[in-house]
């Protein structure tokens, strides 16, 4: 297989839910992935041997999306394995629910190391490696327009995101190289579900106009989209949520 002209994305939290759907989604417009997990090793070693079994290319790569050690380490062995990087895809992330008012702060830093800190070291180490004609894809989330109470510490995280990435993406002029962030609306991962009882799962799932909650493939889509075809969107959110916001 010749990867000196196979494009190459490296997927954050590759290993379950959105970055998952994301990999599945690459591989079959003919990327060659590497699948970053922080927790789950053997979810990702699956993913990417079910990969490599029905004929596409795929490593896996670990580590803190926080630790810059460790993000150097998945870029460069991405780039030996796979002979570069053309686009990156950022969907490693925590969410912890509750109100502001008695919001831990332990666990405020504990998310924002992964969210803020982690999409940075995740988006610096790309911006130095992604090839001419590649993007940069962050995740950011669509309570930052619906202002759900309860997420207040999250969407704070979140809105981080999407302002650093919408920077970069000028930072980033003349290399040609899009930066865009995805917003998803409720979406059926286990993040979302998590902590969620039945009634409030379904409330969620007929807040937008279809009526339906949003599968990890739906995101994938739209990542799929900015990673290829879209090259005249940039600097950009959008919202992947079925018209809730």
């Amino acid at each position: 297989m010749n990867t000196e002209t196979k494009r190459v994305a490296l997927v954050t939290g590759g290993s379950g839910g959105i970055g998952r759907a994301v990999v599945e989604r690459l591989v079959a417009d003919g990327f060659a992935v590497a699948v970053h997990y922080a927790g789950n090793k053997e979810a990702a070693e699956t993913l990417a041997n079910s990969i490599t079994a029905a004929g596409g290319q795929a490593i896996v790569v670990g580590g803190d999306v926080a630790d810059e050690g460790a993000m150097i380490a998945a870029f460069e062995a991405t780039e030996e394995a796979l002979g570069g990087i053309d686009v990156v895809v950022n969907t490693a992330g925590i969410m912890i629910l509750g109100s502001i008012v008695d919001f831990d702060l332990v666990d405020l830093d504990r998310m924002h190391r992964t969210n803020i800190r982690g999409t940075f070291v995740v988006s610096q180490q790309a911006a130095r490696r992604v090839r001419a004609g590649g993007a940069i894809i962050n995740v950011s989330t669509t309570v930052t327009k619906t202002q759900f109470p309860g997420y207040g510490a999250y969407v704070a995280s979140k809105a981080a995101v999407e302002g650093m990435t919408l920077i970069l993406a000028r930072e980033l002029r003349g290399k040609d190289i899009t930066v865009n962030a995805v917003a998803p609306g409720p979406t059926a991962t286990p993040l979302f579900m998590n902590g969620k009882d039945d009634q409030t799962v379904a409330q969620l799932s007929k807040a937008a106009p279809l009526e339906r909650l949003g599968q990890p493939q739906d995101i994938a889509e739209s990542v799929a989209f900015l990673a290829g075809p879209g090259r005249w969107i940039n600097g950009k959110t959008i919202y992947s949520n079925g018209g809730l916001a």
